[in-house]
């Protein structure tokens, strides 16, 4: 006999509903599938086999994120397919400045109420973010939450475990003065300082459709850019290049995540002329008056993710990167000097 539970269809949950939006997923969860996978999503657990070939010790590496407030603009636009692909963004590209390989991707929707067909828009996005990433998406979870939200607001989180040698972990302790750091260029404000971003422009629903000139389309399209995945040109990074460290630009911009990864006594000195600033960051620091140091502070700026080699590879990594079909340059040089990050 099929669940059903009409008393808990008139607390606010339907349980039908749940069953729909999994059958509606399955076609976006088959194309994460990968050689590891042992068992389908609907389980109590995911399966996974992980391939250790080659790898002598293996360490597992997890990441756990959310999109933040961005999520008002995809319910203010009512698109969701997209925004996904930002949650998966979040934690691989977090497992990756390790070195680790992300090998599978669970995610959790609180929803006010559950209309199959959103939620599975919303998982779409989430199997894009694992396809690009090569991981698989091997379960999740989808709450009703009626009285908790309203029936048309959601929030989206999920986590990934990736792998990799222990040898091959990333060693910031072996950066020194004169190493090179190289700036990979982001898609837009990908998922952080939304918060400052709906305060500046006071987002509503008409004016995510206004359109600026320098940005080429409307408010509401360009902040609702995916956050680029930089995993699988990582990956070849790694192969070609000793990276000494990587750097994911989320919130608290360049000075709180660069520092993360450097050594005590060693700072980056980067020049302002070198980054590539997009439109949309000249946009929010001209509307809502914002120094510049507040924006660096706060977004990634245009870019995305950072990383250090010695300068001997550095034109070499840019290159490589650059066949991966990322755009990357060179942003400046480690120094000695207890500032963290310097620009100038």
């Amino acid at each position: 006999m099929k669940s059903f539970s009409d008393s808990y269809k008139a607390a606010g949950v339907d349980v039908t509903a749940g069953y729909k939006s999994v059958e509606l997923m399955k076609e976006y969860v088959a194309r994460t599938m990968t050689k590891g996978v042992l068992s389908g999503i609907g389980g109590f657990g995911g399966l996974f086999e992980i391939d250790t070939t080659g790898i002598d010790r293996p360490v597992l590496v997890s990441g756990t994120d959310g999109v933040g407030t961005k999520l008002k603009i995809a319910m203010l636009l009512d698109k969701h397919d997209t925004i996904g692909i930002d949650c998966v963004a979040m934690c691989v590209n977090d497992i990756i400045c390790c070195g680790a390989k992300p090998q599978f991707f669970l995610d959790y929707i609180a929803i006010g109420k559950n209309y199959p067909e959103k939620v599975a828009k919303i998982v779409s996005g989430v199997a894009e973010g694992c396809v690009q990433s090569g991981c698989a998406l091997v379960g999740g979870e989808t709450a009703e939450h009626p009285g908790m939200m309203p029936e048309d607001e959601y929030d989206l989180a999920g986590f990934s475990v990736g792998v990799v040698d222990k040898s091959k972990i990333l060693d910031p302790s072996t950066q020194k003065s004169g190493d090179v750091m190289i700036g990979i260029k982001s898609s837009g404000v990908h998922s952080n300082g939304f918060s400052l971003v709906r305060k500046v422009f006071d987002i509503n629903g008409e004016n995510v459709g206004k359109y600026y000139d320098e940005l080429g389309s409307t408010l509401g399209e360009t902040l609702l850019t995916p956050t680029r995945i930089y995993v699988k040109a990582i990956l070849s990074l790694l192969d070609s290049v000793k990276v000494k460290s990587i750097s994911h630009i989320t919130g608290g911009g360049f000075y709180e995540n660069i520092p993360r990864s450097l050594p005590n006594g060693i700072s980056a000195k980067i020049q302002r002329k070198n980054v590539q600033v997009l439109p949309i960051f000249d946009l929010i620091a001209k509307t809502g008056n914002i120094p510049e140091r507040d924006m660096f502070n706060t977004f990634n700026m245009g870019i995305g993710m950072t990383v250090v080699v010695d300068s001997s590879e550095a034109d070499k990594a840019v290159e490589v990167l650059k066949s991966a079909g990322e755009d990357a340059y060179i942003l400046g040089e480690l120094v000695e000097s207890e500032e963290g990050v310097i620009i100038e």
